[in-house]
């Protein structure tokens, strides 16, 4: 005896609810797709506002105050002080990252990150600043969103430029050790003498740190460069020449 077809309102009833699933995958679908634009996209322009911003700020008043002189204490690393105007220290340069000048601010929290900066660690090892006598200037600064200043940090190599501009002063830094994968509980590559990085010296050093893989936090991406000259800002605020033609 052959089977009887289902009745019609069990299939209109599987047609409705396909109908459905169907509407519904598209509309999480497009959540999903909204929520990566703002996430990776509409954040980048409003950090990057932000972040223009607060450094035009410190330009204008470097413009209209006299330069302070640091006097860091010998023993340990000094807090910025009157130099840490307007929430901002200076201006990171990597030429081989392509992303233009990168204000730098106290603190790596996301409060400071997020605003589409650089922040320099104050906790768990406080950073020591570029004219401090030795010790590392520690910075981090996101990968994706919120500016994603260090989002091309995978293009630096050995050799290259890092310049840190305050207002009297140019610190120009060479790359000579990279580490693409650690742990983000790995407080050892910033620690004053970077031993992971080969240096077993104290010297006046600088850490570049990240989240990888890109649009993770999983790990985190080290680059450590090594002071090799300062160069006093002239009236004409003259580029130095590794930032010249980039």
């Amino acid at each position: 005896m052959s089977r009887a077809a289902p009745p019609s309102r069990f299939r209109s009833g599987l047609v409705g609810f396909l109908i459905l699933l169907g509407e519904l995958m598209i509309t999480v679908g497009l959540v999903v797709a909204l929520f990566l634009v703002y996430s990776l996209w509409w954040t980048d322009v409003v950090a990057d506002r932000q972040a223009s911003a607060r450094g035009n700020e410190v330009r204008r008043h470097w413009q209209a105050t006299p330069a302070p002189k640091p006097e860091p204490e010998p023993a340990a690393p000094a807090e910025p002080g009157a130099l840490d105007v307007h929430d901002g220290i200076g201006f990171l340069h990597v030429p081989a990252m392509r992303n233009g000048e990168v204000l730098v601010k106290r603190g790596t929290t996301a409060s400071v990150l997020n605003d589409g900066v650089a922040g320099y660690y104050t906790d768990p090892v406080k950073a020591a600043l570029p004219w401090e006598a030795s010790g590392n200037f520690g910075l981090a600064a996101h990968r994706d969103g919120h500016g994603a200043k260090f989002h091309n940090i995978d293009k630096v190599k050995y050799g290259d430029a890092i310049v840190f501009e305050t207002q009297d002063t140019w610190y120009v830094y060479k790359v000579f050790a990279k580490l693409p994968q650690t742990s983000k509980y790995n407080v050892d590559v910033i620690s004053p003498i970077p031993k992971e990085s080969g240096r077993k010296v104290p010297g006046r050093y600088i850490t570049l740190t990240t989240c990888t893989p890109v649009y993770t936090s999983k790990f985190r991406y080290v680059v450590w460069g090594e002071l090799v000259r300062t160069e006093l800002v002239n009236a004409k605020r003259t580029l130095p020449p590794e930032l010249r033609g980039r």
